[in-house]
């Protein structure tokens, strides 16, 4: 017990505060590796993994990524996810791919939320949603393009003081301001009469949802569609409107999930300006041509694509992630909790995914995927795995 005792917080610590630099957001796993078992059955990963290697071969050489308290470069992650290429192209059983997984690959353990060592999963999804390219009496909440004003400033160019940080607003008078918040946009109308609407939906929650979920599909009339995905933020902070509700005592903790939040908007209509308002972040998008695209410009692949604190975790890592799914029945009524485990690539970031201890799994679009991104919030293991130098 002793030797126990010594030995397993040196390989994976408890953190005592939020984790704000990558350093301490991994730590590199020297024993208890996990079981490397895909409960897809590796389907649609080498895709996902060929996707990601188009997006590092766009990077300058040696751009550098940091995981944890080592660095590695462009060429060296690329060569990682090529070497996992050729150990799927081999059709190992379970027990070889994973003897050869831990011969060949160094793992590192996200260090996870503050006192406990696990990671807090959600999930999002490509929802959709009934909607009109002009405004009539029904569809008169609209989805806006990017304006003109907004810009965004890299302050890491003003010194080592702002590593990474990005200043988003409007210039006014020579001044540079905040943007506009949520209640100007949506309740003053700040933005109306300029010509940036995109589509017009028929409830403010179905406006707010996708935002949340940061690209969907709007049905349009005649059997048309037309994708959107997140173009830009006004820059303010994300806040909950779930924790909000919970504040309040509008919903419980065991109960609130993405679908009883809508429920309890669509039966309390007078709170519905409130609720959403207490958020000042605001979602601008753009149309797509495809599949919903994450922050490093590559299409989402479903139940493949994870979002990471862009800050903490390197962009287009491949991961591999332990956590429960929902099972349903025929009604899509979840009946239990089964756990899972998968090889997933970090392709995206959100607004509430904050820290070493969150991450956002991608379900895809369906009834299936609206229920699990609904109510996934358990906790699990998140590891990122790289060739051995």
């Amino acid at each position: 017990m002793l030797i126990f005792l010594l030995f397993f917080p040196a390989c994976y610590p408890t953190l005592t505060r939020e984790a704000s630099r990558p350093e301490e957001t991994l730590k590199k796993v020297e024993v208890f590796y996990p079981r490397f078992d895909d409960d897809m059955g590796f389907k649609d990963l080498a895709p996902a993994i060929e996707q990601n290697l188009a997006y590092l071969q766009q990077l300058p050489p040696g751009t550098l990524f940091d995981y944890g308290e080592n660095q590695f470069t462009r060429e060296q992650v690329a060569e990682s996810q090529e070497a996992f290429l050729h150990l799927l192209s081999q059709k190992m059983g379970a027990n070889r791919i994973n003897k050869e997984i831990k011969r060949l690959f160094t793992l590192y353990r996200a260090t996870g939320r503050v006192g406990n060592r696990k990671v807090l999963f959600t999930g999002y999804y490509e929802p959709a949603f009934e909607a009109r390219l002009t405004r009539d009496n029904v569809y008169k909440y609209p989805i806006y393009r990017m304006p003109g004003d907004l810009i965004k400033i890299g302050l890491s160019a003003f010194g080592k003081k702002y590593p990474d940080e990005t200043l988003v607003g409007r210039l006014e008078g020579g001044t540079v301001l905040p943007y506009y918040t949520r209640l100007q946009i949506e309740t003053e109308g700040i933005l109306a009469g300029r010509h940036l609407e995109i589509a017009w939906l028929r409830d403010p929650v179905d406006v707010a949802f996708l935002q949340i979920q940061g690209s969907g599909r709007l049905n349009l009339a005649g059997g048309r569609s037309l994708r959107v995905g997140y173009s830009a933020s006004n820059g303010h902070p994300y806040r909950s409107i779930g924790r909000y509700m919970l504040e309040k005592g509008y919903l419980t903790r065991d109960e609130i999930s993405m679908q009883t939040i809508r429920k309890y908007l669509s039966d309390h209509p007078h709170l519905v300006e409130e609720i959403l308002n207490i958020n000042p972040s605001y979602v601008f998008f753009r149309e797509l041509a495809g599949s919903p695209l994450g922050n490093i410009g590559v299409p989402l692949t479903p139940g493949r694509s994870i979002a990471l604190d862009a800050k903490l975790f390197p962009k287009g890592a491949l991961a591999f992630v332990s956590c429960e799914k929902p099972v349903v029945d025929a009604d899509f009524k979840i009946r239990d909790w089964k756990h899972f485990s998968r090889f997933v690539l970090n392709q995206d970031t959100g607004g509430a995914i904050k820290g070493a201890g969150r991450a956002d799994l991608f379900w895809g679009s369906g009834r299936y995927a609206e229920i699990a991104a609904g109510h996934l919030k358990h906790e699990g293991e998140l590891y990122l795995l790289i060739k051995k130098q």
